[in-house]
């Protein structure tokens, strides 16, 4: 680790701790040469194993840019997809590992795609689960109205939206 003082390659880690997010390490460290205290953040690297056995780094965009297809004539922004690359990305690093076939990025993306636009869902479902009839598209049409349903319920049932009474005086 270079010291962003005076670029000197020699530094010590002083403190290691994991950042609060759970998904990163931060260390405190100090330069030999200048005695400059600086602190860094380091992420895990994850890593797409492709269907051919390759590897290469996981990059956000070229996650994004398959949905992007999906979502063609849908009222999505830039900024959802941006913000659905980022939950892909999390719930990747909360999993605590560093590797990832191709096929499982593409699952990952199905959840916070299904909660944010249920057509781009069921067109990025097509080809990740390979559908391959019309009844495939049925049981994952039964399944968003069941997923639907029960989220319906589960804010019927928040007692948090319950109405308050005003007491009487």
């Amino acid at each position: 680790m270079h010291c962003p003082f005076c670029r000197h390659s020699d530094t010590k880690v002083l403190d290691s701790r994991v950042a609060e997010d759970g998904c990163s390490i931060r260390r405190r460290r100090c330069c030999q040469s200048c005695e400059q205290r600086f602190t860094t953040l380091e992420l895990m690297q994850l890593t797409v194993v492709k269907r051919s056995g390759a590897t290469e780094a996981f990059d956000r965009e070229k996650a994004i840019a398959g949905v992007r297809k999906a979502c063609k004539g849908r009222p999505l922004t830039e900024d959802d997809l941006a913000r659905l690359g980022h939950a892909v990305e999390d719930a990747l690093r909360a999993s605590g590992q560093a590797e990832f076939a191709s096929h499982e990025i593409g699952m990952a993306i199905l959840e916070p795609l299904r909660e944010l636009d249920e057509v781009a869902y069921l067109r990025f479902a097509a080809v990740y689960k390979q559908f391959e009839t019309a009844e495939d598209f049925e049981i994952e049409i039964e399944s968003l109205r069941k997923h639907r349903a029960e989220q319906l319920a589960a804010l019927m049932d928040d007692p948090a939206l319950e109405p308050t009474s005003a007491a009487s005086g």
